[in-house]
């Protein structure tokens, strides 16, 4: 069961007090608290162990026995997680193990202990628990009595009390509670087989032999346990009365430098910051902002979290790894400043609002994208400088999803692995829905079978269930005081990395610092593009330096021709760019937002567009909404903005708005957001707007939940917008080679950015020998231009290693094949490799030649690095002595066999497009190509056909398909409908080649 759930029926059931103990965890109990908070339920927060004692103890020891350890104030809370993350930490990941002698009374002051033997104890192992009992926790244990309507449970019960009256340790009834309701056994049975990795039907006695661990009801504990074990669980919660309420978070000292306070040592950076940035002054208006917002700052004490984030981008520029910040902070002036962003404030003073309230309780919200090759780097720095007892990677609960969740389901219920396969098929990639009964007769299946009908009820109950504990993608939780008092932590499958047990929800419900070190590949690649602009053409280039607003990129962006650049390269922003037009920097935080499930969701794009073109008037219902809403035309297009008019317009106090932001941020999780309606539009109401008003502005911010974009995000993604795009127009070779060499990344495969270079006159190269490198590179070509020479990276399957000795041994260049062979000593495979991508040419022989030389090398040798020993006559070190053959005539190759080996060595060719050798064959079924698209009458029936570059189905999308369509001409967009997309389900989702 969810922590909600459990809680949520304990208080329905009239329970006092929950216990929550994971095992070895305390993973779920934030969200319980948040349940337990909120409808006034008594928490204790513990964790629950599995004793081993080894038989070599002797016959007084205790037996196996699970221990529960709860914590009774702050000290034992951060005994309890140091507890845990020794344990976890001397593990692998998922995994711990603990012996009677690893617990010391010392480790576990301020904790209360119950302790379950195993059933079946014998009488001397129950008095050996107790003495172990006596001797390291007197006063604060209990023997646990666990009744499960077991046929020994009389039996059970006189043995415990026996050893309790030898003693004096008093018992205590426990539940042992594994589900909230007794229905969801036989989901336990199923998550108990997945976990076990077994079928159900071989689980035996893993399996619960009743549903009796769920919350039961007062009436039945009270039919099951004697009066005086349940009176003692109300002891127990007395002794209890710790709240995650009390964990008091500290920043890191470390990066304020002695002799410094946090505010003068931020100030000063900031000042010297400005000073860089404005070398000539630092204007009136911007020295206001600056005192403005470093005041704001110190009221609110957030010095430390800005002082953090500069510390961290500080060394990676020192590095020089390209970061770029975002978030509700990331714009500010002060940010700009410490070259946390490269956005500068000017630019966005139209639509930058700070949401930084001295009602919010936590800092503000800054995320630093680092490129993603080089952030492991930064990572690392992070864990040195604060240690890895004070710094660790925040957790993510991955859960379950329909085509994992009824692998799983069908696999331990029995399914052959075939049957399996087709019943993931059928949740395909896009909703967790279940499968229509069409859809499964179509994978073979009978829909009215009582074991598929099982299968299915348990897959749709394990949707949402968390599959396991994983890293988020940078997350990073960094404290002054050893991480382990605040929350545990434990090893990632990762080498080098450890996480805490929480996730990002769970660090903002009890305040603990978070910052963001994330991986963005077009950082990668746009550090590549300034480094071959330096290089090639002698420009030293900045993100910063790029000039602004450049008319003829502008001009580029609004023709859609932004294939590759930065956020406005899928087909629903190229659709949209013709129409936005964007001229200024301000368009592209419009445009990076308004192509967002949220926007559509709410219908604020047609408004927005026909407001922009003239064709409807700009109105505004009342004056103060005029303030909030009239840079987006009175159409309300970021989650700001929607905070905003729940502030002014329904009377939300601040910490109320950000209650809603919080609700918008989980809405597809959690569905939250519907529990401010009400209070949304009455607020509206009561201040004199119409109902039918409020309710379409609630049910805008409503499509916010479906992934609705802040504008400080919006204006940091448009810096990046603006700058890939002006190195796209003004060095497009630079450009393609950089993102060719950031793979993988982006929308397009290699194949589509090749050919969109060569559409703007860049002349590529195919892999060659004795010219390309491992990297994609740039050459002299007439005029004074550069071509793109494709590196030995694009070739399949081709190890770096190989790459990197075949360039070292180069020298003046390579003869023959057999020159190569002994000289770069590359294995026969890689020989192959470089034979089939046609990497010979130059050396005057095609693929099918360079093939059959590198089949003569073939003496027995398998490889150059290891010869034969009894064949020395073959070895590759002495290349001179192996007699050279005869020469044989190989018939030439077809343009379209070359062209298919190129796409299997590739994944491009650059003799031609494969569907310019069908264009004869399409044309007479009367398929038009897409170039020509444009010059079809509107409604006239019409054929295309071209390679499946990409599926989408947009959850926003009510179940439409959209597949885009490569030619030699061109990209061609198909919609298709869900009726349509049902019909022709299995060649839409395999085909290579499409014809619609």
């Amino acid at each position: 069961s969810q922590p909600e759930e459990l809680v949520e029926r304990a208080h329905k059931q009239g329970y006092r007090a929950l216990a929550l103990t994971d095992e070895c965890s305390v993973a779920g109990v934030v969200r319980a608290h948040v349940a337990a908070k909120k409808i006034g339920l008594k928490l204790l927060i513990g964790s629950q162990f599995s004793v081993a004692v080894p038989e070599s103890a002797g016959g007084d020891a205790p037996g196996p026995f699970s221990f529960g350890v709860l914590a009774c104030n702050l000290n034992g809370y951060g005994n309890l997680c140091e507890f845990i993350t020794k344990l976890r930490r001397a593990s692998e990941k998922g995994t711990y193990h603990l012996d009677l002698g690893d617990i010391a009374s010392d480790e576990l002051a301020d904790c209360v202990v119950v302790a379950s033997p195993v059933r079946g104890s014998t009488d001397a192992q129950l008095v050996g628990l107790a003495r172990w009992l006596l001797t390291h926790f007197t006063g604060r244990c209990w023997l646990g009595v666990e009744l499960l309507r077991q046929l020994d449970d009389e039996m059970w019960l006189h043995k415990l009390r026996g050893a309790s009256e030898l003693s004096a340790i008093p018992l205590v009834a426990v539940g042992d509670v594994y589900m909230h309701v007794r229905s969801r056994k036989a989901l336990h049975d199923v998550m108990t087989a997945i976990r076990t990795g077994r079928p159900l039907t071989e689980c035996g006695r893993e399996l619960q032999v009743n549903a009796e661990r769920h919350l039961r009801t007062r009436l039945r504990l009270a039919q099951t346990f004697p009066a005086d074990l349940l009176a003692e669980t109300l002891q127990v919660a007395e002794r209890c009365s710790f709240s995650l309420d009390e964990l008091k978070y500290q920043y890191p000292d470390e990066v304020v430098p002695a002799g410094e306070t946090p505010s003068s040592y931020l100030r000063r950076i900031t000042y010297e910051g400005a000073g860089r940035r404005w070398p000539e002054g630092v204007p009136a208006k911007v020295e206001a902002q600056i005192e403005h917002e470093l005041q704001l700052i110190g009221d609110l004490h957030y010095e430390h979290y800005f002082l953090t984030v500069y510390d961290i981008v500080a060394f990676a520029r020192s590095r020089q790894i390209l970061c770029q910040g975002r978030g509700s902070a990331a714009n500010s002036v002060v940010c700009y400043c410490l070259g946390v962003t490269e956005v500068d404030p000017a630019r966005m003073s139209v639509l930058f609002e700070r949401f930084i309230s001295k009602e919010r309780n936590e800092p503000p919200d800054i995320d630093v994208d680092f490129e993603h090759e080089r952030r492991e780097e930064v990572i690392q720095y992070v864990f040195a400088r604060y240690g890895r007892h004070r710094a660790a990677i925040t957790a993510v609960a991955s859960t379950y999803h329909g085509a994992g969740a009824v692998r799983d389901v069908a696999r331990v219920l029995g399914l052959p692995p075939d049957q399996v396969d087709a019943l993931a098929r059928c949740f395909g990639h896009w909703n967790d829905a279940l499968p229509p009964a069409a859809q499964l007769r179509e994978q073979g299946f009978d829909p009215d079978s009582p074991l598929l009908h099982r299968v299915l009820v348990l897959t749709a109950e394990l949707i949402g269930f968390p599959r396991h504990l994983s890293q988020h993608p940078g997350g990073f939780v960094i404290s002054e005081q050893p991480l382990h008092e605040l929350v545990p932590v434990e090893n990632a499958s990762m080498e080098g990395r450890t996480v805490v047990q929480w996730d990002k929800d769970d660090l903002d419900a009890v305040g603990l610092l978070k910052v963001d070190i994330l991986a963005l590949g077009m950082l990668s690649a746009l550090r590549r593009c300034l480094e071959l602009v330096g290089h090639h053409h002698g420009r030293a280039l900045t993100l910063a330096t790029i000039p602004p607003e450049d008319p003829d990129t502008y001009a580029m962006i609004g023709r859609a021709d932004t294939v590759g650049v930065f956020q406005i390269e899928s087909r629903a922003q190229m659709a949209m760019l013709p129409r936005l037009q964007p001229r200024n920097f301000y368009d592209l935080v419009i445009e990076v937002a308004i192509v967002r499930p949220g926007p559509i969701q709410g219908d604020m794009v047609h408004p927005y567009l026909r407001r922009r073109d003239g064709i409807e008037p700009v109105e505004f219902p009342t004056r103060e909404l005029e303030d909030v809403l009239r840079p987006t035309l009175g159409v309300p297009l970021f989650q700001e903005q929607a905070m905003k008019i729940a502030i002014v317009a329904a009377g939300f106090s601040p910490s109320e708005a950000d209650r809603l932001r919080r609700a918008m941020a989980t809405f597809r999780r959690l569905g939250t957001i519907h529990a401010f309606e009400e209070k949304f539009v009455s607020g509206m109401v009561a201040r004199g707007y119409e109902r039918t008003f409020a309710e379409r502005c609630f049910h805008q911010i409503e499509g916010f939940g479906d992934y609705g974009f802040p504008m400080s995000h919006a204006a940091s993604f448009a810096l990046l917008v603006y700058v890939s795009a002006w190195l796209k127009h003004h060095y497009p070779e630079v450009f393609c080679a950089a993102i060719l060499n950031a793979q993988p990344m982006g929308f397009y495969a290699p194949a589509q950015l090749v050919r969109d270079a060569q559409n703007h006159g860049v002349e590529v190269r195919a892999p060659d020998v004795n010219a390309s490198d491992g990297d994609h590179t740039l050459e002299k070509a007439e005029g004074g231009r550069c071509a793109l020479r494709l590196g030995f990276r694009q070739i399949k399957g081709f190890r770096e290693e190989d790459a990197a000795a075949l360039v070292a041994a180069r020298g003046a260049g390579y003869d023959g094949v057999r020159h190569l062979a002994g000289v770069a000593a590359l294995s026969s495979e890689a020989l192959t490799l470089l034979a089939d991508a046609d990497a010979f040419r130059a050396l005057g022989l095609d693929r099918r030649q360079a093939l059959w030389a590198v089949k003569g090398l073939d003496g027995g040798a398998q490889s150059a690095r290891a010869p034969t020993p009894e064949l020395p006559l073959f070895q590759f070190a002495d290349p001179e002595r192996l007699r050279p053959e005869e020469e044989v005539a190989l018939p030439a190759m077809r343009l379209g066999e070359h062209i298919v080996c190129d796409y299997a060595t590739l994944h491009l060719s650059l003799k031609a497009h494969p569907l310019s050798l069908l264009r004869g064959l399409l044309a007479a079924r009367r398929v038009v190509p897409h170039g020509e698209l444009g010059r079809v009458a509107d409604g006239a029936r019409v054929r295309v056909a071209g390679l499946a570059l990409v599926r989408q189905r947009p959850g926003t999308a009510h179940g439409v398909t959209f597949a885009t369509l490569e030619d030699e001409t061109g990209i061609a967009n198909v919609i298709v409908w869900a009726d349509v997309f049902e019909h022709f389900r299995r060649p839409f989702l395999a085909s290579r080649l499409m014809l619609v």
